[in-house]
């Protein structure tokens, strides 16, 4: 029994504007490590089957698009992200009636900027009565500074700061369950080192299969 703050049946993943240009100016936090561990969250949220909701940010309806990374889109392939033009996307009904859609009060929530559209989310879902996790290293600011203040803003108005990978660990924490299996590939492919000891569990489960 899961007796987790954070399980498969109470969380909603909220991916919020994971696009290209939004990431140009991150500082915060290397491009090869947003993007794996943007993916490796993503991959996660499928794999369980846990609601997803995507957004961009001025995607669509200028001279240039922005979509989504494509770690993120390609294992989203029939989400259509909600596309927006003010910077906290809980001002966007389409945003808040996809949360109420799902039923869930848990949000588990990344993205870019972690001072401006992340933190002004997060916000105004906690005063709107929702748990907030946010996931630290699946997001980036304009400097290591700026990340680090708004993330101490949303832990001081009670949001809880999390990793990518304690997410995954959090939803499957019992290696027996066959559930946990669904996290080998995403593992191997995005824990780093953790993929390691991955590698051991599967030498060890084909050699007493």
């Amino acid at each position: 029994m899961n007796i987790n703050e954070l399980t498969i049946e109470n969380s909603v993943l909220c991916l919020i504007d994971h696009q290209p240009w939004v990431a140009f100016p991150i500082q915060s936090i290397a491009p090869q490590t947003l993007t794996n561990n943007v993916t490796g969250l993503a991959k996660t949220a499928a794999a369980l089957s846990v609601p997803t909701i995507l957004t961009t940010i001025n995607a669509e309806g200028g001279p240039l698009r922005d979509p989504l990374f494509t770690g993120v889109s390609s294992v989203f392939p029939d989400v259509q992200p909600i596309d927006r033009h003010v910077t906290n996307a809980w001002a966007d009904p389409r945003f808040v009636s996809a949360v109420e859609a799902t039923g869930r009060r848990k949000l588990i929530m990344a993205g870019l900027w972690t001072e401006v559209c992340l933190a002004q989310t997060a916000l105004s879902a906690m005063k709107a009565g929702y748990d907030v996790y946010f996931v630290a290293d699946a997001s980036g600011g304009l400097s290591p500074e700026a990340h680090e203040r708004a993330c101490q803003r949303m832990i001081q108005a009670g949001a809880r700061p999390m990793s990518w990978f304690g997410v995954l660990a959090e939803w499957c924490p019992d290696n027996q369950d066959p559930v946990y299996q669904k996290t080998y590939p995403i593992a191997l492919d995005h824990g780093g080192g953790v993929a390691w000891a991955v590698q051991y569990t599967m030498a060890n489960l084909v050699r007493s299969a």
